[in-house]
């Protein structure tokens, strides 16, 4: 029996798919569900170009995950479970999305982890990494993973 479910979140569709999931189980379990979004603020020397500073593009990803996460609460006022949301950052490149995703689910402590998977495979997958896989592969708490349609 799950009684806490941390959900990771990003914009994307398949984040969305993973808090709708989250949410089912949160109501099927009468589970208290935390909502973590991870801002990467170590990637912003690495994007950001002119006309912008590192400094204004970390300001662009803070708002957007206040942004994100308002209209998640907005979202989930009516669904009459009980959630929180917190926002947590990364300002160091030693430290990944997936660490931050794996403390935050040990010091709550989550029962479970749902997360989203765009299911990349070869050059996109090296590339850009997968925070679901660094997740499942390197967290103490069971992780379900919900992977976007369309996506293989």
């Amino acid at each position: 029996m799950f009684k806490r479910i941390l959900v990771a979140v990003d914009d994307s569709a398949t984040s969305l798919m993973a808090l709708n999931e989250a949410v089912k189980l949160a109501k099927d379990q009468s589970a208290k569900l935390r909502i973590l979004h991870v801002v990467d603020l170590a990637s912003s020397y690495m994007v950001a170009m002119p006309p912008f500073t590192v400094d204004d593009y970390n300001k662009m990803l803070q708002n957007a995950g206040d942004k994100l996460m308002i209209d998640l609460r907005n979202k989930l006022k009516s669904t009459k479970i009980d959630f929180d949301l917190k926002i947590e950052s990364v300002k160091s490149a030693r430290t990944r999305v997936s660490d931050v995703i794996n403390k935050q689910a040990e010091e709550w402590p989550a029962d479970l982890i749902v997360i989203g998977t765009h299911g990349r495979r070869g050059f996109d997958r090296i590339m850009l990494g997968s925070v679901a896989e660094a997740v499942a592969r390197t967290c103490n708490s069971p992780v379900l993973l919900i992977r976007g349609k369309g996506e293989k």
